[in-house]
C-alpha cells in the first residue's frame, strides 16, 4: 500500500504543462505514466518549491529531479555520494540523448575541465558534484557567477546526524542556503525516521519545505530470519540455486568480509570482497565487476551500498545484523530494484546484539546519539524476534500499518505463540503510570521491583503496580518489550531519548482485554523454517530462449560502452520484449524503458534478435506438427496392423 503523506500546499500544472511533461517523460525516458507520487514531487520542485521527498528504492526517485531539470532548462546541480553512482546516473542520461556534465576524482583533470567548460557554456544545464567537490571555496564562488535554480542532494539521509548513514562532508551542505538564497533545493532519500526528515529538512532549508513520504513497503522482497548457526554452510546452502543471479552479503567486520569472499570463491561463486580497508583503486575496480558482471556476489561490510543502483539485485544476505531498522531497510532496498521477486536474509545470534551495543557505546558520538542509536537497535531486535508478520513489524517502525503479506518466514511457517496478554498488561501498566517518558530498562525494574535509586528518587517503588512482574526474568520482559514493540502495541519516541509510549494496540490490551499472542520465549535454539519463501508477486510468462538472447545483445552492447548492462535496457524492459515479441518501431516505443534516443540507437540490433526468435519459433511449431502428424499416422497404420491381426487371428479360431 502507497500512503503519500501530502504537504499543506500542492501545485498543479496547467494542462498545456502537463502534456508537455507527459510527452517528455514519453519520448526521453520511455514511460507511458508517472510511478505513484511522482508527478505531486515534480509539480512542487517546478513551482519552485523545497522538496523533501522519501521514497523506497525502485519508487523512480532519480526521475522526480531529472525531469524538472530537462523541463525547466534550469541550472541544475546534483549532489551525489559516490563516484559510481555519479557515473551510472550520468551513462542512463547520456543514453537517453540527455546533455549533462559530472566532475569527480575519477576522471582526469583534462576529462573535469571538458566537463566544467559543456556546463559553464550553457551546453548542459544538469551538473552532478560530490559534497567535497561542491564545497570547496573555490567551486563555490564559481557557481555563484551562474544563477543557480536547484540544488539536489541524493541519499539526503547522509546530512542529518540521525541518519543511517550520516557523512560529515554532507553536513556541510546546510551552508549551501546562506551561499545561494535564491535557490531552491530538493532532498531524496529512501529511508528516514521522523526524526531524520525533521533535521534533513532544518539543516537544508530552514525546515522551510514541503516533505512527501512515500509508502515503504517493497511486496517483491521476501523477507527472513534465521538463527545463527553454522553460518557458513548456511548461506551457502542458500546460495545454492542462485549461481546465475547477483546479490550482496553484508558482513559486520572487514575479517568475515574476506574470509566469507574466499569461501564462497572457492565454492565456484563469483564473489568480491569489499570494506573499507581496500585500497580506493581495489574498491572502484571491484564496485564496477559488481556493476557490470553476471551473477557477481559482493560480501562486504555496509562501506559498499549507498546509492547502488543495479536493478538485478536478487538478493540480500546480512550474515550479521545491522545497527537499526533504518539501515537493514535501506541495505535491503538494493534488492529487486526493477520489481521483480528478491530475498532477503538476515541471521541474528545473542553475540551480535552484544557486538551492536558495544560499538554504539565505544562510539565517538554524543550521549544523546548513542542513546538514541541504542533504542534503534532495540527497535531491530523486536524485529527479529516478533512472531507477526515481518512486513508488519518492518513498516509499522515508519509508522506505516498494511495486511500480513504472505511472503516472510513468519507468515509462511508461523512460530510456536503463547498467550502473554496478562504479562503484556503488566508492562503497559508500569508504562502508563510512569507517565511515558522512561525506556526499557527503567520499566523492567519498576515491573520487577528492583528498588535502584533511580526508583526511589521518583518514588515509583510507592506505584501500585511495582513489582507486579516479580516473577518474570529479564530476558523474558525484553523480549516482550521488544515484541509489544513490532506488534505496534508501544512504540519508541526517539525525540524523548527512546521513551516508551503507549499505542492504540496498547490501550485495547490494558483496558480491552484485547489478547495479546507472542512468540513463545524459551532458552532452546530455534528451528530454522524448511518451508522456501517463494514471492507472490505475478512472474511474466515468456519464452526464456529469447530473453537470454537478448540478454546476450545487451551485454555486448554495454560493454562497448564500457557501462553496466541495465543502462542499456533493464532487466524489466527486456522481459517485456520476451513477452510481447515487438518488431515495428511503434511497438518498440510501446515498450516501457524505449525513448526516442534508445529507438534509434538500439532499434534495429533488437528487432533482429526477435525476428530470428519469431522465425525459429515458427520453424519449430512447423516440425513438431509435422512430426505429431507423422507420429499420430503411424500409431494409426500399427492400430490398423494389430486390429486386422486380431480380426484374422479370430476368423481362423472360428473356423
Amino acid at each position: 500500500m502507497l500512503g503519500l503523506i501530502f504537504p499543506e500546499t500542492c501545485f498543479e500544472m496547467i494542462d498545456e504543462e502537463l502534456d508537455h511533461l507527459k510527452k517528455l517523460l514519453e519520448q526521453v525516458f520511455g514511460f507511458s505514466s508517472f510511478r505513484p507520487g511522482q508527478l505531486e514531487i515534480i509539480e512542487t520542485i517546478l513551482a519552485k518549491q523545497n522538496v523533501l521527498a522519501v521514497m523506497p528504492t525502485g519508487a523512480g526517485k532519480s526521475l522526480c529531479y531529472q525531469l524538472p531539470a530537462i523541463y525547466s532548462e534550469q541550472k541544475t546541480i546534483i549532489v551525489s555520494p559516490l563516484v559510481a553512482l555519479m557515473d551510472d546516473q550520468v551513462s542512463s542520461l547520456s543514453q537517453l540523448g540527455v546533455q549533462v556534465s559530472k566532475i569527480h576524482s575519477g576522471v582526469s583533470r583534462q576529462e573535469n575541465v571538458e566537463q566544467w567548460k559543456r556546463f559553464a557554456s550553457n551546453e548542459c544545464n544538469i551538473l552532478y558534484l560530490s559534497p567535497e567537490r561542491l564545497m570547496q571555496t573555490r567551486m563555490i564562488e564559481t557557481l555563484k557567477r551562474f544563477s543557480i535554480g536547484l540544488f539536489v542532494v541524493d541519499e539526503a539521509h547522509c546530512i542529518s546526524k540521525w541518519g543511517a548513514d550520516f557523512r560529515p562532508d554532507y553536513e556541510n551542505l546546510a551552508n549551501l542556503k546562506s551561499f545561494f538564497p535564491d535557490a531552491k533545493f530538493a532532498a531524496f532519500t529512501a529511508t528516514a525516521d521522523k526524526a531524520t526528515r525533521s533535521d534533513i529538512a532544518k539543516n537544508l532549508t530552514n525546515s522551510d519545505c514541503s516533505v512527501f513520504v512515500s509508502g515503504f513497503d517493497r511486496p517483491n522482497l521476501s523477507l527472513k530470519v534465521l538463527p545463527k548457526q553454522d553460518l557458513k554452510s548456511s548461506i551457502l546452502h542458500f546460495l545454492s540455486n542462485k549461481k546465475n543471479e547477483s546479490g550482496i552479503v553484508y558482513c559486520l567486520s572487514r575479517k568475515d568480509s574476506d574470509q566469507l569472499s574466499s569461501f564462497l570463491h572457492s565454492k565456484g561463486f563469483n564473489a568480491i570482497s569489499y570494506h573499507a580497508g581496500k585500497t580506493p583503486e581495489y574498491r572502484l575496480d571491484a564496485q564496477n565487476r559488481f556493476m557490470t558482471e553476471e551473477a557477481a556476489v559482493m560480501v562486504a561490510t555496509v562501506a559498499f551500498g549507498m546509492g547502488i543502483d543495479k536493478p538485478d539485485i536478487r538478493y540480500v544476505v546480512h550474515a550479521s545484523m545491522p545497527g537499526s531498522v533504518e539501515a537493514f531497510y535501506q541495505e535491503i532496498g538494493r534488492a529487486g530494484r526493477d520489481g521483480a521477486p528478491a530475498e532477503t536474509i538476515m541471521y541474528y545470534g545473542l553475540q551480535d546484539m552484544v557486538n551492536r551495543q558495544r560499538m554504539i557505546f565505544e562510539g565517538n558520538g554524543s550521549e544523546q546519539h548513542k542513546l538514541l542509536e541504542y533504542k534503534r537497535l532495540e527497535a531491530l531486535i523486536g524485529y527479529c524476534e516478533t512472531s507477526e508478520c515481518r512486513r508488519l513489524a518492518l513498516l509499522s517502525y515508519f509508522d506505516e500499518t498494511a495486511v500480513n503479506c504472505g511472503n516472510c518466514d513468519n507468515c509462511i511457517q508461523p512460530p510456536k505463540v503463547e498467550d502473554y496478554s496478562n504479562i503484556a498488561k503488566q508492562i503497559i501498566s508500569v508504562i502508563k503510570q510512569t507517565g511515558q517518558y522512561f525506556g526499557m530498562a527503567h520499566i523492567i525494574d519498576v515491573a520487577r521491583g528492583s528498588n535502584t535509586e533511580k526508583i526511589k528518587a521518583r518514588s515509583h517503588n510507592s506505584l501500585e503496580i511495582f513489582g507486579a512482574a516479580r516473577a518474570q526474568s529479564k530476558q523474558v520482559l525484553q523480549s516482550l518489550i521488544r515484541q509489544l514493540i513490532s506488534g505496534n502495541a508501544l512504540k519508541v519516541n526517539l525525540e524523548k531519548f527512546g521513551a516508551l509510549e503507549i499505542t492504540d494496540r496498547g490501550n485495547s490490551i490494558l483496558y480491552n482485554n484485547e489478547q495479546f499472542m507472542a512468540k513463545a520465549i524459551s532458552k532452546e535454539r530455534p528451528t530454522v523454517p524448511t518451508k522456501t519463501v517463494t514471492s507472490k508477486i505475478h512472474k511474466a510468462h515468456y519464452n526464456s530462449g529469447v530473453l537470454v538472447e537478448l540478454k546476450k545483445l545487451r551485454l555486448a552492447l554495454a560493454k562497448e560502452r564500457s557501462v553496466p548492462a541495465f543502462v542499456i535496457f533493464s532487466d524489466k524492459t527486456l522481459v517485456q520484449m520476451a513477452e510481447e515479441l515487438p518488431t515495428t518501431e511503434s511497438q518498440f516505443l510501446a515498450i516501457n524503458g524505449v525513448g526516442n534516443k534508445k529507438l534509434i540507437e538500439f532499434y534495429q540490433q533488437f528487432q533482429e534478435v526477435i525476428e530470428k526468435f519469431k522465425v525459429k519459433q515458427t520453424n519449430n511449431s512447423q516440425v513438431t506438427a509435422s512430426a505429431r502428424r507423422s507420429s499420430l499416422q503411424k500409431r494409426l497404420e500399427k492400430n490398423r496392423d494389430i486390429t486386422g491381426s486380431y480380426l484374422q487371428g479370430s476368423l481362423d479360431r472360428r473356423r
